[in-house]
């Protein structure tokens, strides 16, 4: 079990004053979201990220701000936030192929960096459009994901299913609807479930170690992530976290823990370091 802190909160500092803080808090990794990479969106000179930005230099600061500090990168995660033109679903046929083209390029562009997964959650770009069948939306995300199985398995990057909650999205609502599209998809050495707490919290019909247990002795997962119901960090809210480890403990998950808080208003280094004291606490209580 490793753990990783979401980069999304420190877009504004250097790439190394960001691996170099995760070491000095006891991160194992960074878990990188593309748009923070992106010089022109970062600064607000552009309205959304592009890919083409992240060159080369960037690349290489990356992979020498991670040997120094010894912060793997994790993953990826918000894969599709701030992009223009790409959707899972759409009817669209050409906007399924960019999008199932864009995929593949972002798992080259992490297993470049030395990264293992990729979090798809990105709500807005995979919901089900007002006046479509659901049978549409499924087939259509089969195919542009299944377009993307190849390079996964070239570069041996997965891609994880983030389960949103309703309030979120109308597609991948919970666990076992993002597990039936998975055994659909039949490749789940490549495609797997990715467990989020703050949506497990609004979506699941059980208590959320009752959901890792259930999810963790059938299926394989790479990554989870780990945040309040309040959409803060964890020990920033009421949620238990000791039951939460013991379930993922008693699953073997051997993944990415990665700590991804929305609610910055605690600061963004209090959220750093104490989210992580707090999941190494409730790890090593005893039972």
């Amino acid at each position: 079990m490793k753990f990783a802190l979401c980069n999304e909160m420190y877009k504004k500092w250097s790439i190394e004053n960001q691996f170099e803080a995760f070491a000095a808090w006891g991160y194992d990794g960074a878990e990188l979201a593309p748009f923070s990479l992106d010089p022109a969106f970062v600064s607000g000179e552009a309205d959304t990220m592009d890919i083409n930005r992240i060159d080369e230099s960037i690349c290489a600061r990356i992979i020498n701000a991670s040997k120094t500090t010894g912060v793997a990168v994790a993953g990826l995660h918000w894969i599709l936030s701030q992009t223009s033109g790409l959707h899972l679903t759409t009817d669209d046929a050409e906007t399924r192929r960019r999008t199932s083209a864009y995929l593949c390029r972002l798992a080259e562009f992490c297993a470049k960096l030395g990264g293992c997964y990729m979090v798809l959650g990105s709500p807005n770009q995979r919901n089900v459009a007002k006046g479509q069948e659901y049978s549409r939306a499924m087939n259509n995300a089969l195919e542009t994901i299944g377009a993307v199985v190849p390079t996964l398995q070239n570069t041996g990057v997965t891609l994880a299913l983030e389960a949103l909650a309703p309030t979120e999205t109308n597609f991948w609502v919970n666990s076992e609807e993002t597990l039936a599209f998975i055994q659909e998809l039949g490749s789940p050495r490549n495609v797997t479930l990715h467990l989020d707490c703050k949506a497990m919290f609004g979506g699941e019909y059980q208590d959320i170690p009752d959901v890792i247990l259930r999810v963790g002795r059938e299926h394989r997962t790479v990554s989870f992530h780990a945040n309040d119901p309040n959409l803060q960090g964890p020990g920033f809210g009421r949620l238990k976290f000791k039951p939460i480890m013991k379930a993922l403990n008693e699953v073997q998950f051997d993944g990415w823990i990665g700590i991804e808080p929305f609610d910055y208003s605690p600061g963004i280094e209090k959220l750093g370091r104490e989210s992580i004291r707090c999941l190494k606490e409730a790890l090593d209580s005893p039972a």
